[in-house]
């Protein structure tokens, strides 16, 4: 269990909006140091602003985070500034849909780079921080939050890249659980898997790299993106709804972390599909006219 957040060191990637920035402002008001990172300069500079303000000490940093030259100079910096940290929260993320013999090798490498790579640099670099700090001080508690989604544990259909990626997220996040309880029982990890929140996600090829910049969009690639930032800007929960439910998890020591626990029945039926050896059932079958919608859009290609 972790009660006081303050004074405590969290390092947060995405931090210029969505989970990130909320999640910065609540640590914030608890009074801890915030290592604000993000790739995109001005809401990373605007973040910055906003947290010293709010009274906080801040270190914040443009980083691309499928980089390990940058994650590891920001690690160093980490330490440097503020010693271990207490939280880490891999939370940057991007989207990219479509059918999933249509995306390019520079769709794979951009959404993996973040999506995975991104956990997976934040995981190697700040878990042997927290571990060491444990080690020293009985009295030291860590917590790891990593971000992945609902496309982590289900396989919506036209958005294959970014399923690939979460599903990544919680495998790797899963392990990371398992793998600290058998060192340290002061180190905790939570998985977060939110499902349709307004966060900017699905306008992230804003921030796309130009060594990795995509082609002219296909025409299952234009459905996605409209299917996704329809669903996204209609959702009810807030980015700040979910970061409340992350801080809560936190201090619960609670692995999975949901935006949505009603989307949970989907999941079961997912499991339901693989322990039965069923063919996977349609994704559509609660709301039939999206997916005759869906299909008809890809068919009239």
């Amino acid at each position: 269990m972790i009660e006081d957040f303050k004074g405590k060191t969290a390092v947060l990637t995405g931090a210029g909006s969505g989970f990130g920035l909320e999640c910065a402002r609540i640590g914030a008001r608890l009074g801890m140091n915030l290592v604000l990172v993000d790739v995109q300069q001005d809401a990373l500079d605007q973040a910055a602003a906003e947290m010293q303000a709010a009274g906080a000490s801040v270190l914040a940093r443009r980083v691309d985070v499928a980089s390990a030259e940058q994650m590891e100079s920001l690690a160093a910096a980490v330490k440097a500034q503020f010693g271990a940290p207490h939280f880490v929260f891999n939370n940057a993320g991007v989207g990219s849909g479509g059918l999933i013999w249509e995306n390019s090798v520079t769709d794979w490498e951009w959404v993996l780079g973040v999506n995975v790579w991104g956990v997976v640099h934040g995981v190697r670099l700040f878990t042997p921080m927290m571990l060491e700090a444990a080690a020293q001080d009985p009295a030291y508690r860590g917590h790891i939050v990593n971000t992945a989604s609902m496309a982590g544990l289900l396989n919506p259909p036209n958005m294959g890249v970014y399923n690939v990626s979460k599903h990544a997220v919680v495998s790797l996040t899963e392990t990371l659980y398992q793998d600290l309880s058998l060192v340290t029982d002061q180190v905790g990890a939570s998985v977060l898997c939110p499902f349709f929140v307004a966060t900017g996600i699905s306008q992230s090829h804003r921030n796309r790299p130009d060594a990795l910049k995509a082609g002219k969009p296909t025409r299952s690639q234009l459905i996605g993106q409209a299917m996704s930032d329809k669903a996204v800007g209609s959702g009810k929960v807030t980015a700040a709804d979910v970061a409340q439910k992350v801080f809560d998890a936190i201090a619960a020591n609670q692995f999975y972390i949901y935006s949505h626990p009603k989307a949970i029945q989907s999941v079961q039926t997912r499991l339901e599909d693989v322990l039965q050896a069923r063919n996977p059932t349609d994704p559509f079958i609660d709301k039939p006219e999206i997916g005759a919608g869906l299909k008809a859009a890809l068919r009239a290609i």
